[in-house]
């Protein structure tokens, strides 16, 4: 059976939301999905001020333990055009598995969340692309 990371990092909890129907729609089509969630790298403290919802009982993703899987779905924000900074650090921990080209021939897809209407997701899919390149994982754009 095929294997699925549907991995997010979700402040406000909206990309949860949308992992959750895509998680559905796996499952449904007899994928077998592994969920997890990158960490957190804000303070409580931070976080509050922010309002940020609170964290999902779903468990952080080590990334070492990509290998595992057949195939990756990552969901996660727009920051200015980008991914977030949790994100960057969970891809820059990638480093071994790159150098054993790991990850090479699995493919990837993306989704988004943003603040507004043409808020930057095409731009967070180019600024993406660059980590996949360099793992040798295909990028598969969902539509």
């Amino acid at each position: 059976m095929t294997k699925i990371f549907v991995i997010t990092y979700s402040t406000f909890g909206h990309i949860n939301k949308v992992a959750q129907s895509i998680v559905k729609g796996l499952e449904k089509g007899g994928v077998e999905v592994g969920r997890y969630q990158i960490a957190e790298t804000l303070s409580d403290e931070i976080l509050a001020k922010m309002h940020a919802a609170p964290k999902p009982d779903i468990p952080v993703l080590n990334p070492k333990d990509l290998p595992e899987a057949d195939g990756y779905l990552f969901g996660f924000p727009t920051r200015y055009g980008t991914t977030p900074a949790q994100v960057k650090t969970f891809f820059d921990a990638t480093g071994g598995l790159w150098t054993k080209q790991a990850l090479a021939g699995k493919p990837a897809g993306f989704f988004f969340s943003t603040a507004s209407q043409h808020g930057g997701q095409e731009v967070t899919v180019l600024s993406s692309l660059p980590i996949l390149a360099h793992h040798g994982i295909i990028y598969v754009p969902l539509g």
